[in-house]
């Protein structure tokens, strides 16, 4: 059974930057495509972006369009979220999800397992 935990979310003003981390263990990383959500308080979970399995095709959500990236490491079942130029609107819990089809989606609903998340909090 996949797992995921996420870890790298914290406190920082506009304008900073923040990489979070999701780590798998229970099956190989590589084998799923990846997806970031976030939720912040009274709203619903959005998707922020996702990356195939082969880490060759990447999707974002126009909000982060220029400012995140995504990536992964197969070798160290692990996927990353480089989130740059932080804006406050960026608060919310980020979260980590995999599915097994190799097909860019975020939607959260195309997702089967999800970690517990990671708090990232912007503001001056």
């Amino acid at each position: 059974q996949l797992q995921l935990v996420e870890s790298g979310g914290g406190l920082v003003q506009p304008g900073g930057s923040l990489r979070l981390s999701c780590a798998a263990s229970g099956s190989t990383l590589g084998d799923y495509t990846i997806g970031w959500f976030r939720q912040a308080p009274g709203k619903e979970r959005e998707g922020v972006s996702c990356i195939i399995r082969g880490g060759i095709w990447t999707n974002y959500a126009d909000s982060v369009k220029g400012r995140f990236t995504i990536s992964r490491d197969n070798a160290k079942n692990t996927v990353y979220l480089q989130m740059s130029s932080l804006k406050p609107e960026d608060t919310a819990i980020y979260y980590c999800a995999a599915r097994r089809k190799v097909s860019l989606s975020i939607r959260a609903s195309d997702y089967d397992y999800w970690g517990q998340g990671t708090q990232v909090t912007v503001t001056s």
